[in-house]
């Protein structure tokens, strides 16, 4: 059945906006992004906040259980990276399974039952053990993930290696993986984090190396069978589409240069295509765009396990003291705040963030497009309320 016919999605927009909407961020909004309360100023970025695929998955989860009241509706993990909309999915009565479901797991559903896939999509495999159960399907997988999906296929029809930036274990590149092996598994693929472990592939590309050494840098992150000596020869760099676009042209950038190298000047064994997610990057762009103003320091919304915000935090903190709080119960008081350290990856306890109230401030907030209005309204309103000063 299609859950995105008008009258379904019109039944639940208005249960969906209760949830999630907020006036004062579109007042703000419509201000410019700028909010002055006596000493205490505001500055939103011009991009924040759900994006289209996080608020279509949202849509049609709403619309599964309006639409299947009486069905067991369960979803592959979680269905965005943010706790608090994850909590609202459990309150709709949607049972939560791992991202990766053991056989046991799958063999417990009933073909009776409605299995969402999250925006961020599912690996192979999973997808076609729930359809062996008979179950209906609810795909709220991101067009610009799938389009990454197209390209990693493409690859292995064609005998190139996908060598995908990314997280190896966050759940979208683990399902980018499971179709880089193509549709009959002959294809390859290695996971890359970040320009560190570039470097490494780089100098194998051009120099060869000891296999063994090199495999074991790189332990659950390349494809079964996974030889560099052989599978590095035609490369294709791919990307989880959440990842900082400067970090990926880069890897781009030095990969195809080793090809290069290696092949006297020609580029025709490597590929790449961009496939940054629009609204990923949009996000780091108004961030750029809020950092040319003078700040005091940043508040960054998000799931701490949202990639996408982490890499806002990362911009963020080059620049000024910069905070990664999951919502306004983080603000802890005027003097402390409950933050997340993405380089210690633990939530930890900052004192003396804020300016006392008799000295002006400037705060910049901006979220990851996980992150609800309403998450970010109940933020601005905290900072304020420690300030002293009303919305």
């Amino acid at each position: 059945m299609n859950l995105r016919t008008p009258d379904v999605l019109a039944s639940v927009q208005a249960q969906v906006e209760s949830h999630y909407r907020s006036a004062l961020v579109e007042r703000i909004r419509d201000a410019g992004g700028v909010l002055t309360a006596g000493r205490t100023t505001i500055r939103l970025a011009k991009q924040f906040g759900f994006c289209y695929g996080v608020e279509r998955a949202i849509d049609l989860a709403y619309a599964a259980r309006k639409v299947f009241p009486d069905r067991q509706i369960v979803l592959l993990g979680e269905i965005i990276h943010n706790p608090d909309v994850n909590a609202q999915m459990s309150a709709l009565g949607i049972r939560h399974l791992p991202a990766r479901p053991d056989a046991g797991q799958i063999a417990g559903l009933d073909p009776e039952d409605i299995v969402i896939v999250p925006a961020f999509g599912a690996e192979v495999a999973t997808i076609e053990a729930v359809k062996q159960i008979g179950c209906q399907i609810v795909d709220t997988t991101c067009g610009d993930v799938m389009s990454v999906w197209k390209r990693v296929r493409q690859n292995a029809t064609e005998q190139v290696t996908s060598i995908i930036h990314g997280k190896a274990g966050h759940e979208e590149t683990r399902a980018t993986a499971s179709r880089a092996l193509g549709k009959e598994g002959t294809g390859h693929y290695l996971i890359v984090l970040d320009l560190n472990q570039t470097a490494g592939v780089c100098e194998f590309i051009k120099s060869g190396g000891d296999s063994a050494s090199f495999l074991s840098q790189f332990k659950g992150a390349y494809s079964p069978g996974f030889d560099p000596q052989k599978h590095l020869q035609r490369v294709g760099v791919a990307n989880q589409t959440t990842m900082l676009r400067s970090e990926t042209e880069e890897i781009q950038r030095r990969i195809r240069a080793a090809v290069e190298d290696r092949d006297k000047g020609s580029s025709s064994n490597f590929r790449f295509f961009d496939t940054i997610c629009g609204a990923t990057q949009e996000r780091q762009d108004a961030l750029f765009g809020l950092l040319d103003h003078p700040l005091d320091l940043l508040v960054v919304i998000g799931g701490y396990n949202s990639s996408n915000t982490t890499h806002l935090v990362e911009i963020g903190e080059k620049k000024l003291p910069t905070y990664f709080v999951r919502n306004a119960g983080c603000l802890l008081n005027s003097q402390e705040i409950r933050h997340f350290d993405i380089h210690r990856d633990e939530e930890i306890l900052a004192s003396g963030w804020l300016p006392p109230r008799e000295s002006p401030v400037v705060a910049g907030i901006t979220a990851g497009a996980s992150c609800p209005n309403n998450l970010i309204e109940e933020t601005v309103r905290r900072l304020l309320d420690l300030r002293g000063e009303e919305a």
